[in-house]
């Protein structure tokens, strides 16, 4: 496993990090604790010591898995804090006070630090951001004492979905350490502004999403349906399941010596821009762990597959059930 420096931190982190959304609630079908614990512990053995949740992956489950999982191990965590008013994503003109007060900011911290079971949070993230919250101060003092106290050692922003440039004036503020975003094959978009920005301020980038909520793993096709309560039965509903095969089908004709699954296409596209700082697929089960850590001991993508690949971004929001 390679590792990468995590901006300004200096952590040196796994390129492959574990997304623990999947192994939190039903958000993605039925769950089994055993398994998720297996898989936390295999990606730990793989390599990977960089572990992204939050508290509503179930309630703070997926939070407590980890800490089962993890127990006595230098692991790097990250988590979220929820907006306190549900709004996602939040308004411009919705006030700091109803999304992140200062007593809510500390409480959602103490809260995580007895889930995780940890004295210290390694990196506190807020679950949504808009930049007009740069000019509330509270959110800022209240960050400034959590670290001062020792209880989280970095602060980083959830970047709303599909709107990399939405941070750009929080990065340049110097007032967060890391951003994570959504960047894969279809939404290139950070790439542009966002990662420039990242690289000039020293922000650590973690790239989330990376197989589109499945619709870059090659495995879905025009029969696929989903359990009862899967959210990918929103995300993919209508005609999005359609359009989703024919863009991962016409991804597949890439495939080659070079590149010989979707998964591994997808997460070495991620890891050929030296900006990004760790990606976080979700990893449910030891197979996926085993899959996805092995993209990290690869050869980096040739130029012309990059060029490719670059015809691909499909500008498009499927997340209409936040809306």
């Amino acid at each position: 496993m390679k590792t990468r420096v995590f901006g300004r931190t200096g952590w040196k982190v796994s390129e492959i990090g574990y997304g623990a959304w999947g192994i939190g609630a039903a958000w993605w079908g039925k769950t089994d604790d055993a398994e998720s614990v297996t898989s936390l512990r295999a990606a730990w053995d793989a390599g990977v010591n960089f572990f992204d949740t939050a508290y509503v992956y179930g309630d703070g489950h997926s939070e407590r898995l980890i800490a089962e999982a993890l127990a006595g191990k230098p692991a790097i965590i990250a988590t979220k804090i929820p907006p306190k008013n549900q709004e996602w994503p939040p308004k411009a003109t919705t006030p700091l006070s109803e999304a992140f007060p200062t007593d809510w900011i500390r409480s959602c911290t103490e809260r995580s630090l007895k889930n995780l079971k940890r004295d210290t949070i390694d990196l506190t993230q807020f679950h949504v951001w808009t930049d007009a919250w740069l000019r509330d101060d509270e959110w800022k003092e209240a960050v400034s004492k959590l670290k001062a106290e020792g209880k989280i050692r970095a602060f980083g922003v959830s970047i709303n979905d599909h709107q990399p440039e939405s941070a750009l004036e929080l990065v340049a503020s110097g007032l967060v350490d890391s951003v994570q975003v959504i960047f894969n094959i279809f939404d290139q978009s950070p790439a542009v502004k966002l990662f420039p920005a990242c690289r000039k301020h020293n922000v650590a980038v973690i790239a989330r999403v990376p197989f589109d909520e499945g619709g870059l793993t090659g495995t879905l096709t025009l029969d696929t349906t989903f359990e009862k309560g899967d959210f990918r039965g929103t995300y993919f509903k209508g005609d999005n399941l359609k359009k989703t095969v024919e863009r991962a089908d016409k991804l597949k004709g890439l495939l080659n010596g070079e590149v010989k699954t979707m998964p591994e296409l997808a997460l070495r596209f991620i890891l050929a821009h030296p900006d990004v700082s760790a990606t976080i697929p979700g990893m449910r089960r030891a197979h996926h762990v085993a899959s996805n850590t092995a993209a990290s001991g690869s050869a980096p993508l040739s130029s012309n597959m990059l060029a490719e690949l670059k015809k691909h971004a499909w500008p498009r929001n499927f997340y209409g059930m936040w809306d």
